[in-house]
């Protein structure tokens, strides 16, 4: 679907640029596998996504919220490789800084990975194009059932993200 609507756009079906981000998600009681993010002051899980300008996602994993930004974008990175073949730049924000999570992306993708960093700004601004992932996030939280974690099992709550994205995709037809 996320092809279709590329294309509908005049987009190439695949795209060049990544915009990686992860959304740390309380767990309800009934939740099977959580962990601690120590960052956020968060139990529960961890949502990343990779999408494009329009918000698409073409990568999409969920981890413990104990998994580091750094270690869940390459997780998502490495089981979507294939969808991701044509990116050559990826943008991302503080949390993915160091040369090791670059190298790594680099020889998983041949892409580059460009920080984008907000006290480079010196003033409050909206970053370029991040904002693209930040919406993508506020898109799943429109789903009733994404507020919070209720599933009991990661890959249910991986399939209740796709259900969401499908229901944002449909919308627009």
């Amino acid at each position: 679907m996320v092809t279709a609507e590329r294309l509908k756009n005049g987009r190439n079906c695949r795209t060049s640029l990544g915009i990686v981000d992860a959304q740390s998600v309380k767990n309800t009681e009934s939740a099977e596998e959580k962990g601690y993010d120590g960052g956020k002051k968060v139990s529960g899980i961890q949502r990343h996504i990779v999408v494009d300008t329009h918000g698409l996602p073409h990568a999409v994993t969920v981890t413990t919220a104990n998994v580091t930004d750094r270690d869940g974008a390459l997780q998502a990175l490495s089981e979507n490789k294939k969808h991701l073949s044509k990116v050559r730049k990826n943008l991302v924000d503080g949390g993915y800084t160091g040369k090791p999570f670059a190298a790594k992306v680099k020889r998983l993708l041949k892409a580059e990975t460009e920080i984008a960093k907000r006290n480079e700004l010196h003033t409050f601004a909206v970053i370029p194009k991040r904002w693209v992932v930040e919406r993508s996030f506020s898109w799943l939280e429109k789903c009733r059932r994404l507020w919070k974690n209720c599933e009991r099992k990661l890959n249910s709550s991986l399939q209740m993200i796709i259900l969401c994205f499908v229901r944002v995709l449909l919308k627009r037809i």
